[in-house]
């Protein structure tokens, strides 16, 4: 497979798997749908994330860069591999709220609780991003990380920042903190990434 179609692929993976997340918290949405398909509608859409961020990691190498490699090579690869475990643990935690919601179809319940670490995972591998793309020219791919891409990846990655904070759940009342939170966060920053997704892909068709 050539890399202009795996880049293709990879935009077209953040791109339905952010439609997905951006679907799944809207309320109207949930009400229509249930629990059940609400939920996998978010693990659906982890699954596209998490195949969108190997091809990713693919792309930048797989492995570790070596000694001699530049600062862009080192953050580019780290963001790659960062982020594929943020999807990874999003995986786990869709997963997690899917099975509970097939247990207990009629109990209320969010569409899914983003994981603390995962999000984390999303923040630190943007932040690595826009290291790349500073040294875009020393990229395996000078057009790998653009600023607009890369800031409205940390944008989306911040507004699932704030959706974590939203689905912490209280001790001592067992509710979610705020679940106005946990939804605008999750949408916005499936937002952000589908319009990263969808000029990453622009950029792809041009250099094709």
């Amino acid at each position: 497979m050539n890399r202009t179609r795996r880049l293709r692929r990879e935009a077209w993976g953040f791109a339905v798997g952010s439609v997905l997340f951006a679907l799944g918290a809207v309320p109207w949405y949930a009400d229509a749908v249930g629990n059940v398909w609400d939920a996998a509608t978010f693990f659906a859409g982890s699954l596209f994330f998490t195949l969108a961020a190997f091809i990713q990691l693919a792309l930048s190498g797989r492995r570790p860069p070596r000694r001699a490699s530049s600062t862009a090579a080192y953050a580019d690869w780290w963001s790659a591999a960062i982020q594929f475990v943020g999807t990874l643990l999003f995986n786990v935690s869709t997963l997690t709220v899917l099975v509970a919601a097939l247990r207990a179809s009629d109990r209320a319940t969010a569409g899914w609780l983003p994981d603390a670490w995962g999000s984390a995972a999303f923040l630190l591998a943007s932040a690595l991003a826009l290291v790349a793309a500073a040294r875009s020219h020393d990229l395996w791919d000078p057009d790998a990380r653009t600023w607009h891409g890369t800031w409205l990846n940390m944008a989306g990655s911040i507004a699932f920042g704030f959706s974590a904070v939203g689905a912490y759940v209280v001790p001592a009342t067992g509710d979610l903190f705020n679940l106005r939170w946990l939804n605008l966060g999750t949408f916005l920053g499936a937002a952000c990434f589908f319009f990263a997704a969808v000029l990453s892909r622009r950029n792809v068709e041009r250099a094709g």
